[in-house]
């Protein structure tokens, strides 16, 4: 999901840091693991060390909207740095005005930045000091934020190291687990009293906090609570919180709109008032204060609960050291994972860092003793299986979901689990659900080929009637006025003309609704309707399989086949219609393919292919294989990726994750066309496939803006995941993943359930262009362009002879290579 404005910066084509920045000094900061984050020397790590390979400031910049602190595989809690940016830190970020506890990887709306937020200190606390307590705005973290620096920062999965200039050297590190994690503030030597504030008030400045509690409990601990709107500006949540430090604090006291009270133990305000607490030490007895938190959607018990199931053994808190080892011994173990043999030691970090990303989100979002705070805002427990928050499934549905479903089946099950969960409690299934609520962020119908896929990979197992009743209801029906979720708003003139109308007046329940975006409704709809068709297919409701299959061919109700674009002379567009059924006709009576109205976060240019349930139809309406490809040359600019592969994709392409408008080239920073690259292969092109995917893949470097656009929960590390593994999941529904020329020359992916799937390309090179010119599986030639979920998932050995030059007679391009399109256009055929 991607909004506001961006301009990228320049690196080097290798996303290397500036030589001033690689001194000699390196090795030695390399052992002492204090490094800077950006290193290209390094030798392969052993697998010992893979949570090494990883290197959190990617997509840190540029918009990427990652955070580089530390969080646990589908952690609760995470620790990293709050600045400015609207997502809570950006690379470039003057000052970090705290350590925040509450993060989402990638989104592209301002969103949880922080919730609790914990910065280190020296100077005096009371009238007229450094921290006037007679004066609130000295408790302004714009005023009180530190300089920082990016030397000797350290961002690897599971820890977190950098330097604070100010108040005399400060050195904060981070680690976490599941449900609980610690911070190490390292004082100067010369600093007699350390302090740690703890600001709700302006914990998630641009979200608003409606109002905040702290508590100062004993001589060692903090609590408290605090009530924000949400994503996009949405609706209010309550996260609660509980801080213990390894060292009791010599003084304390809490700040308000008035002041600061010296010794007050209870501080309490309203929206966007000052607030919180500040506990200060006595560094004479030891320069290292350790503070180990947790937080909780559920009560004030259940961040207690989640404090002791992973922050302390028996009575006492975890070590600091003791922590960062178990807990990068549980992302050694996800990475390891995936093993790969070949490429750069850059290529090895972009995979293991994409990985890494893939892995992050949704949120656990049940307490270690199981409950959980629903739907319906109350709570419930999740007995024996964890559930999850936070669904961007506009975006995941595209590669996230299937890479999960692929090698992490128990958390697939879980997650479908939740999503039923959330139907029943909430009375309707999610399009972007954040804590315990529905946004409505985005538009179409997300969910649909999210489950459906789930089904397809057998997550859903023994909830498959639940799941379909569900999906159903979503289908054909639309929630009521007074119910939070907006469901298929355009539901009412899609069941009953096929298409939904493009409405810029029809009341939204959220930020987004169908009909202000009736002309990419329509195509998500009928996407979701063929996804659909295919699972009542698989459970016997041939009736509705039948209705659904008709409705999965929608998108040619909002395809106008007079509209022309110049750029190639091409006919037939999608176009938005009218409540009345005409076409969308602008104020100057000019329409063109290249606006984005009636369209979300694209135009007819990227949305044209988003039709690739029934690939036949969508080549007949183009005017046949031969200018579908042609047309699909121009939209990639596939010349010039031929000829410039490793730097045509950033001259060519859109430029900027929030470029939605007057666009016809491809957007790799945004969810529409993600699929757009294997159009090729299912009209029999592979070895084009092969030239944009590669191409593509530049776009992802060793650099902090090396993620292309948002990473959009893990979506579009997941994208490269696939994209450098050699398959991708390009129709939802179907189960069948197409193959495509790998990155590496060897890939083993663990399965689960003992299973292993290893990919073979030997001489695999990712600095030029090589295409398939045989496939053979499990030692047996493989002429189809794709292998479905059924064979995937036994694991084996994919093996892909490679080579420089296009085979355009040679493997795939035959018809009866080429999967079926469950939803094909009666009568229309590839020619």
């Amino acid at each position: 999901m991607t909004r506001l404005s961006h301009r990228p910066s320049v690196v080097s084509a290798a996303g290397a840091i500036p030589a001033r920045r690689r001194p000699l000094a390196g090795l030695a900061c390399l052992l002492a693991l204090s490094c800077a984050p950006l290193m290209l020397q390094a030798a392969p790590a052993a697998p010992a060390a893979l949570e090494r390979e990883v290197n959190t400031f990617i997509g840190s910049k540029d918009d990427g909207n990652t955070f580089p602190g530390a969080s646990a595989p589908f952690g609760l809690i995470q620790v990293s740095p709050i600045g400015e940016h609207y997502a809570g830190w950006r690379y470039d970020d003057p000052k970090i005005r705290g350590f925040g506890h509450s993060f989402l990887s990638g989104a592209g709306c301002w969103e949880q930045g922080g919730q609790v937020s914990v910065l280190p200190v020296t100077g005096s606390i009371g009238p007229g000091g450094d921290f006037n307590t007679d004066d609130a705005k000295s408790f302004d973290h714009k005023r009180y934020a530190s300089s920082y620096t990016h030397d000797g920062e350290v961002g690897q999965a599971g820890y977190y190291k950098v330097r604070l200039t100010n108040y005399g050297g400060i050195d904060a590190e981070a680690t976490a687990r599941t449900r609980a994690a610690a911070e190490r503030y390292t004082f100067a030597a010369d600093a007699g009293t350390g302090h740690v504030l703890v600001n709700l008030g302006q914990a998630n400045e641009r979200h608003s906090v409606i109002g905040s509690v702290v508590d100062v409990v004993g001589d060692r601990a903090v609590e408290g609570k605090l009530v924000t709107k949400s994503f996009c500006g949405g609706h209010q949540y309550t996260t609660w919180f509980r801080i213990e430090f390894d060292r009791p604090f010599k003084s304390f006291g809490t700040w308000g709109e008035g002041g600061g009270l010296p010794g007050a133990r209870h501080g309490m305000e309203g929206e966007l008032k000052p607030s919180g607490a500040w506990l200060s030490f006595d560094l004479g007895k030891g320069r290292a204060v350790t503070a180990v938190s947790a937080i909780s959607h559920v009560d004030a018990e259940g961040a207690r609960a989640n404090l002791r199931s992973d922050g302390m053994q028996g009575d006492r808190l975890l070590a600091f050291d003791q922590m960062r080892q178990m807990a990068q011994q549980q992302w050694r173990k996800e990475l390891a994972a995936v093993r790969v043999q070949g490429g750069s030691n850059d290529d090895r970090t972009v995979l293991y860092t994409a990985l890494y990303h893939a892995l992050l989100q949704p949120l656990t979002g049940s307490d270690a003793d199981g409950r959980y705070r629903g739907y319906d805002d109350t709570i419930h427990r999740a007995d024996g299986w964890t559930y999850y928050e936070y669904f961007s499934l506009w975006d995941t549905y595209r590669a996230q979901n299937q890479w999960l479903a692929l090698t992490k089946p128990e958390v697939a099950r879980d997650i479908g689990r939740t999503l039923l969960a959330i139907e029943a409690q909430g009375g309707w299934l999610p399009r972007w659900g954040y804590a315990n609520f529905e946004t409505n962020v985005m538009t179409g119908d997300p969910v649909t080929p999210f489950l459906v896929d789930l089904w397809r990979f057998g997550a859903l197992a023994g909830r498959e009637g639940e799941a379909y009743t569900a999906l159903r209801k979503n289908a054909f029906e639309v929630p009521p006025m007074n119910s939070r979720h907006a469901g298929r708003s355009g539901n009412p003139s899609y069941l009953a003309n096929g298409y939904v109308q493009y409405d810029r007046a029809f009341p939204s329940k959220g930020m987004d609704v169908d009909p202000h975006h009736g002309g990419s409704a329509t195509l998500e709809y009928a996407l979701a309707d063929c996804a659909l068709a295919q699972m009542a297919d698989g459970l016997g409701h041939a009736a509705d399989a039948g209705v659904l299959r008709e409705r999965g061919r929608n998108w040619r109700k909002v395809w106008d086949p007079s509209v022309r674009d110049e750029e190639g002379d091409f006919n037939g567009f999608p176009r938005p219609r009218m409540e009345d059924g005409a076409w969308y006709l602008p104020a100057d009576g000019k329409y063109s393919p290249r606006s984005h109205h009636g369209f979300h976060e694209g135009t007819a240019w990227q949305y044209q292919w988003l039709a690739q349930q029934d690939v036949p139809g969508l080549v007949q309406a183009m005017h046949g294989r031969e200018q579908a490809a042609r047309r699909l040359d121009t939209f990639f600019a596939y010349d010039a990726l031929v000829t410039s592969p490793l730097t045509a994709a950033r001259k060519e392409w859109v430029v900027g994750p929030y470029s939605y408008y007057n666009q016809y080239r491809y957007n790799p920073n945004n969810e529409p066309d993600l699929h757009a690259p294997w159009m090729y292969t299912l009209i029999g092109q592979p070895w084009k496939t092969a030239t944009v995917v590669r191409a593509a893949q530049q776009l992802f470097t060793n650099a902090p803006n090396g993620v292309t656009g948002n990473d959009d929960l893990g979506t579009m590390s997941a994208w490269y995941l696939f994209s450098a593994l050699g398959l991708y999941p390009a129709v939802p529904g179907s189960g069948e993943f197409l193959l495509h020329t790998p990155r590496f020359a060897r890939a083993e992916i663990d399965l689960g359930q003992g299973r292993t799937l290893t990919l073979k390309a030997p001489g695999a090179d990712g600095r030029k262009l090589q295409y398939v010119q045989n496939v053979q599986v499990d030692g047996r030639a493989h002429a189809p362009v794709w292998l479905d979920w059924a064979q995937l998932q036994r694991g084996g050995t994919i093996a892909f002879a490679l080579g420089g030059t296009a085979p355009e007679n040679g493997w795939g391009t035959q018809a009866e290579a080429l999967p079926a399109s469950f939803c094909a256009t009666p009568g229309a055929v590839l020619e």
